[in-house]
């Protein structure tokens, strides 16, 4: 069974899903093998992989010592095509279509095709809506692209219509690692209405009250990352997945 499918099972049978985001640069060996220990345990449905921009070193090492101790499908989120690496399980191959910059609408996927193809990582074709988040995020900044209007639902609405009508398999809301907002569960339930694409839904999302009501709203995918990077809040995770499949 494909990951993509995995994906619609876990929609299918729990009603929504929960996606923890490990960003490499985050964490050392030991640590971020400890990490994935713990996601493996809390209930979660998969792992996310990488990040808007990666510094650090030994990425690769860390990417494939993640899927050596996974048990959850693991999948890379990636920041630009030099992240690509076959120690995922599958890739999710990203539009920035809320933007206009040719590079991360179509010209970064050209490039990474023939990897993508080379390298025989499962791509999962996703619509990326960059939402605005009360401040600038990486993922804002490295794609030039102005964010949509937290409170337009009606265009957030439109580009997703056009997600589903181009084939897209994902609908990603991304409010962007360190959000001082998360997506509005308005939004969320307003994209819900005019198209049968799961959702997923991303940034900002600190507290499992919210990733519960996002759920309720129309959201298919939750995903945290940063606020789990605390130690102190490893627990939560649990917390994230009981609410996300209760809702």
């Amino acid at each position: 069974m494909s990951v993509y499918e995995q994906m619609l099972e876990t929609r299918a049978t729990k009603g929504a899903g929960y996606l923890v985001l490990v960003d490499p640069d985050r964490w050392n060996l030991d640590e971020v093998e400890t990490f994935i220990k713990k996601i493996n345990t809390s209930g979660a449905d998969g792992i996310m992989v990488g990040s808007s921009m990666i510094l650090g070193e030994g990425v690769q090492s860390k990417m494939k010592l993640i899927q050596e101790v996974a048990t959850l499908p693991v999948i890379l989120f990636p920041g630009n095509i030099n992240q690509l690496t076959p120690h995922v399980d599958a890739l999710f191959y990203l539009s920035v279509i809320s933007g206009r910059n040719p590079q991360f609408l179509i010209g970064d996927q050209v490039q990474a095709a023939p990897v993508v193809r080379e390298l025989g990582i499962e791509p999962i074709a996703t619509a990326y809506m960059i939402i605005e988040s009360g401040r600038v995020t990486t993922a804002e900044f490295v794609s030039g692209s102005k964010p949509i209007p937290r409170d337009k639902d009606e265009i957030a609405v439109a580009h997703a219509l056009a997600a589903d009508y181009l084939g897209f398999k994902f609908i990603y809301l991304e409010a962007g690692s360190g959000a001082q907002y998360s997506v509005t569960p308005q939004m969320a339930h307003a994209v819900s209405r005019y198209t049968d694409v799961p959702i997923i839904v991303g940034g900002g999302i600190h507290s499992p009250e919210v990733a519960q009501t996002l759920v309720q709203a129309g959201a298919s995918f939750i995903v945290t990352g940063n606020v789990l990077e605390d130690v102190e809040n490893s627990h939560l995770m649990e917390q994230f997945a009981k609410a996300i499949h209760k809702a």
